[in-house]
């Protein structure tokens, strides 16, 4: 497919797109699909929205204070976009990395950088200064804004020439108050963008640990709108919006930005979105559309009884496989039947569930409207069904790697294949089976083994290490690490302690290793490879 005229004069992610004969099949075969050349996805969620529906209507609330409308967001918004391209010279292709806890202002700032026609990187505030400094090094990123509580790991990194400008803070430079000057004036006319030009790049571990930039259009964005949102989620003008998944995920950034605002609706921003945190906010603010992973969904079981969620209307799991138990548990509960579905980072959000009377619990559902999806077995031909293969999957979204060589694992003969191993029932409906790499699902974050084990080897005591996932009904796999110390260190629990320390410090806290067990030596092939296989036999 040939590449419209970019409007970007930083041409960086467009140079290190994948070349053409690697890109997945793309298919368009909806008629809301079929976007014109220029589009700008953050003036038709904000502007175009407005002009649809209001500029009065609710669009964020918080757990305090009043939400803020339409209105009042495309003024901030507008406001932040003359700062970044008036006093911090960003300009159309510049990366710019988000980082901040989930808040209307990070989704301001996400939504400036888009009508200014720069490249959004949203991380997690959780992430560490190594993690954040190979982000910045793989995406050449230049501009930085950071909520000012979440500065002190991007400053540690040290990224050589980037710039990072805090916002919500005191100081002089804070990004709130440039919007605030007089140069900042509203309105802003958007970057008349290509609907083919990057507009976020999605960081992901693979599991080799080594992130990998997954590029998306402008188009893509209101993509997964149109297909997951339009015609399975379905949501109405006035359902609030909420959930647990932070907005440098994929996952939050569709359900808690790109969904509501495409249908006029609102969502609660929360900083703070664990169960505990989740069921109060979900009564007290009459929350109707909810995200969030199984493991949550279990949590919450046990505390229902105390809270009013009858406003709930629509129940959304992704992140890792729903098990059927857990999805009786909760219609039994609740009479609500929670939506299943798998999605991707390099596809942006969900491709394959079901709602309502089409839900089969404990299989993931059908491909979603726009979406195309078949079982192969390793030569890439479809299998028969029933029997187990890997997912292959394409649509209007597909994987596009930041200047990467696992483009060519991910994308093969046109599909994209997601890393999944999956059975196609007779009647279409596609059940989950399991990882077919070693990648590490728990409590709905990916977790790449490898990326564990660099860490644990930049502490001096470990000479060897192999991190695997250890199946947990509550979690799903929680981190088990196996390590071979230096000699004359002992080890125990205070070893364990001090090893797992120095992980939380190298990497956002979730990846820590629940277990650490101390073994004289790996086991290996007599060539020396690693049998991860015979660790997961002692599990």
């Amino acid at each position: 497919m040939e590449l419209k005229t970019s409007a970007h004069a930083d041409t960086f992610s467009r140079d290190h797109l994948p070349p053409a004969d690697q890109w997945p099949e793309l298919v368009f075969d909806l008629p809301e699909l079929r976007y014109p050349e220029r589009l700008n996805c953050g003036a038709e969620l904000l502007d175009r929205t407005i002009e649809r529906f209001g500029a009065d209507r609710p669009v964020f609330r918080t757990a305090e204070g009043a939400p803020w409308t339409y209105g009042e967001l495309r003024t901030r918004v507008d406001r932040i976009a003359h700062a970044l391209t008036t006093d911090l010279g960003v300009v159309p292709g510049n990366r710019v990395l988000l980082r901040g806890p989930t808040t209307p202002w990070l989704a301001a700032c996400w939504l400036a950088v888009m009508k200014a026609g720069a490249v959004a990187v949203t991380v997690l505030a959780q992430q560490r200064a190594h993690e954040l400094a190979t982000i910045c090094e793989l995406g050449r990123i230049g501009h930085a804004l950071c909520d000012a509580r979440s500065l002190a790991d991007l400053e540690k990194a040290a990224v050589p020439g980037l710039r990072i400008t805090p916002y919500g803070g005191e100081t002089a430079g804070d990004l709130l108050r440039l919007a605030d000057a007089p140069t900042a004036r509203e309105p802003f006319t958007a970057v008349a963008t290509a609907a083919d030009d990057v507009a976020l790049i999605a960081f992901t571990s693979g599991t080799t640990g080594r992130p990998k930039g997954c590029m998306h259009f402008h188009r893509d964005v209101l993509a997964i709108a149109d297909t997951f949102a339009r015609h399975v989620l379905r949501p109405r003008p006035d359902d609030v919006f909420a959930g647990s998944p932070p907005l440098g995920f994929t996952f939050g950034l569709g359900g808690l930005v790109v969904f509501p605002m495409r249908a006029g609706a609102s969502s609660l921003l929360l900083e703070q979105s664990g169960p505990k945190q989740l069921l109060p906010a979900l009564a007290r603010h009459r929350v109707s559309v909810l995200f969030t992973a199984p493991t949550a969904y279990r949590a919450m079981l046990e505390e229902l009884d105390g809270y009013d969620v009858g406003a709930l209307r629509r129940c959304v799991s992704a992140g890792e496989n729903l098990p059927a138990a857990t999805w009786r548990a909760w219609h039994e509960r609740t009479g609500l039947r929670i939506i299943n579905g798998i999605g991707a980072t390099e596809l942006l959000h969900i491709f394959i569930s079901a709602a309502d009377d089409d839900i089969r619990p404990g299989a993931t559902g059908k491909p979603v409207p726009g979406w195309h999806a078949r079982v192969v077995d390793a030569s890439g031909q479809p299998v028969v069904d029933g029997e187990p293969g890997l997912l292959a999957v394409r649509g209007p979204v597909g994987c596009r790697y930041l200047a990467d060589p696992r483009q060519s694992e991910y994308v093969k003969g046109g599909w994209n294949l997601t890393g999944d191993t999956y059975v196609r029932e007779p009647d279409g409906y596609f059940r989950y089976v399991a990882r077919a790499d070693d990648m590490i699902i728990s409590a709905g974050y990916n977790i790449a083994g490898p990326e564990v084990e660099d860490a644990l080897l930049r502490h001096p005591d470990v000479v060897e290490t192999a991190v695997i996932g250890r199946p947990d009904e509550a979690r799903g796999q929680v981190v088990v690490a196996y390590c071979v110390l230096r000699e004359g260190v002992v080890g125990g629990e205070v070893t364990a302690g001090l090893l797992r320390d120095h992980v939380k410090a190298e990497l956002a806290p979730y990846k820590c290793p629940r277990e650490v067990v101390f073994l004289d030596a790996l086991p290996r092939t007599p060539t020396g490879k690693l049998q991860r296989f015979r660790l997961r036999a002692l599990e």
